[in-house]
């Protein structure tokens, strides 16, 4: 740890003599600190496009945690040291973006969040088993670098086996009611024959720049990894969850409960909306937005046809067969075609388009049973992969067809992947800030994107703009049922009838959605916080600007910046507002 602190301060030293002015000294530290970045997170280098380092796994014990904590500070001090007020406008942004960025990771550390690295459905664990989609795997080279990370999989996990052990003794732990079932994500990887790992896959099909001669030596290497290293790896963490960690899990479901957690949670908060947010005042907004969206819904019902109560109507929906694929096959259908549809309509509302595209894949089985309906993953930096929109197929009562419109305007287009894709092709920015995600922004358009199928031709059933209700619903009740678990004392049960009974998500969402806030505090307050921060800019730009309003402008000024905290949101549109005002 010395030596590190030792080299940063060398590093400093050497920085401010070569820099003559704040600009440069801004443009020397992020490059600085990019590359530590890298170094230290092998796996996020491989996924920005960065290959250097495509061997290796982090290095994740408490003590290189420790190091990066003390790294960070001075990265931060370095940062403050630098003459903000002559920078330009551009520089400037990126100053504060930079402190932002590195003031939340110090608030992580100060809170020990990397003590509890997994969430009752994901993590460590449930990443590795997907390296096959997320790593090169085109020539040799590739998998003799696949082949290492392998080979290093249980150092890997027993490094975190040490985070979890030190996290139990310091009481960050994660609830039990949300370990059931736990062991489905680990003992799929604990097989007998090698060849029927996950991570054998890249083995059965070679690509045509892996030499035949070398496909003997890199199948059996890879076998010998997986026999020895990750089915070994899987073994000890199951050991480790069901003799340690499951049994010291806390009673308690809520994130006050942990050491310093009142102050904690106001910390996630404030964390993932990006404003200066209390928990009540999070909790309030959730219980207005619950009344607004019910009295649509009900306007819905009505429209619909249907004769009978709210509770009878959610029956109906999920009960009847009409609503329900038969196949995973027909819900993969269903799903693109959709996005497709949606395609064709994008340049109604965008002026600005990414050029990367997006596939549609299953979630895999070993984590679908206890994982959300979809999930978008972003594209390869080098532009060697594509965003994926994964749907989950596993127990097809669960994913109603009236929900699918709104789900993958969300996931896909005009939501994740327009977002994820402009923002890694954003020209003349620094690295970080293709790779910056604050979640208030990401998620906040992902459900403001459900809102413009509106304007893009979808929801024409009555049917299909409930579903696009739930999904608001949905969002809108986390805003109350995060804060009133986390902070006010609610039971799980408690959740769980909440939005049982305000929404028409099956009750298996219901339950893994809980579960999921449970175990993941304050992620969820921050969708319907960015989708009402950005619906209140555009109404007050539509307000402002009257005839001279263009939504394909306005896209472009929320959409071309990267993912921002709210507050420069709010100030980039009015700026933008401001000079349209002039023309």
């Amino acid at each position: 740890m010395r030596t590190m602190v030792l080299f940063l301060g060398l590093v400093s030293m050497a920085s401010h003599a070569m820099a003559s002015s704040p600009a440069e000294s801004l443009k020397q530290l992020m490059a600085e600190h990019w590359e530590f970045e890298m170094r230290e997170d092998p796996l996020f280098a491989t996924q920005t496009g960065d290959h250097r380092f495509n061997d290796k796994l982090p290095s994740v014990a408490v003590a290189d945690e420790v190091r990066r904590e003390a790294a960070t500070r001075e990265f931060l001090k370095r940062l403050e040291a630098i003459d903000r007020a002559p920078l330009g406008a551009t520089d400037a942004l990126n100053y504060d973006l930079l402190r932002r960025s590195l003031r939340n990771r110090i608030g992580e550390y100060e809170f020990k969040t990397y003590l509890m690295p997994i969430t009752n459905r994901e993590g460590f664990h449930t990443d590795f088993p997907q390296l096959p989609d997320r790593v090169p795997l085109n020539n040799t080279k590739d998998y003799e670098n696949y082949c290492a990370r392998l080979e290093a999989c249980n150092a890997y996990i027993s490094q975190y086996v040490g985070v979890m052990r030190e996290g139990v003794k310091s009481g960050y732990v994660l609830p039990k009611a949300v370990m059931e079932g736990w062991e489905t994500a680990v003992d799929a990887h604990i097989v007998d024959d090698p060849t029927q790992s996950l991570l054998y896959a890249p083995f059965e099909t070679f690509p045509d720049d892996v030499p035949a001669s070398e496909r003997p030596r890199l199948s059996e290497r890879g076998k010998k990894a997986i026999a020895g290293s990750v089915i070994p790896g899987y073994r000890a963490l199951r050991d480790f969850m069901a003799k340690e960690y499951v049994p010291a899990c806390r009673e308690t479901i809520g994130a006050s409960s942990l050491p310093n957690g009142k102050a904690f949670y106001e910390h996630r908060v404030r964390y993932y909306t990006t404003l200066n947010l209390t928990p009540r005042q999070v909790h309030d907004t959730g219980l207005s937005e619950v009344k607004r969206i019910r009295a649509e819904m009900d306007q819905v019902i009505a429209k619909s046809g249907f004769k009978g109560t709210f509770p009878e109507f959610v029956a109906f929906l999920r009960t009847d067969k009409r609503f329900y694929a038969d196949t995973p096959e027909q819900l993969l259908k269903e799903v693109a075609y959709i996005s497709k549809k949606m395609d064709g309509e994008l340049p109604r509302l965008f002026k600005t388009l990414p050029r990367m595209p997006y596939g549609v894949k299953p979630i895999p089985d070993f984590i679908a049973p206890k994982t959300t309906t979809a999930y978008y993953n972003q594209p390869a930096g080098d532009g060697t992969r594509s965003g994926t929109y994964y749907m989950n197929t596993y127990d097809l009562k669960a994913r109603p067809l009236y929900e699918l419109e709104a789900l993958s305007l969300h996931e896909a287009v005009p939501g994740h992947h327009l977002q994820i894709a402009i923002m890694q092709e954003l020209p003349d920015v620094p690295n970080f800030r293709r790779y910056t995600f604050f979640t208030a922004f990401v998620e906040g358009w992902g459900l403001y994107s459900e809102r413009l199928g509106m304007e893009a031709g979808f929801y024409q059933d009555p049917y299909s703009d409930f579903g696009r209700l739930t999904y608001e619903m949905w969002r809108a009740m986390r805003l109350v049922v995060d804060t009133g678990m986390h902070y006010f004392g609610w039971t799980r049960q408690q959740a769980i009838d909440y939005m049982a009974s305000n929404g028409a998500l099956s009750l298996h969402n219901v339950t893994t959605e809980v579960d999921r806030y449970i175990s993941w505090p304050g992620q969820a307050v921050a969708y319907k916080t960015g989708e009402l921060k950005i619906r209140e800019l555009r109404a007050w730009a539509e307000k402002e600007l009257g005839e001279k309003f263009d939504v394909r402008e306005f896209h472009d000024v929320v959409l071309w910046s990267g993912a921002v905290p709210l507050d420069v949101l709010d100030a980039n549109v009015r700026a933008w507002v401001g000079r349209v005002k002039k023309t």
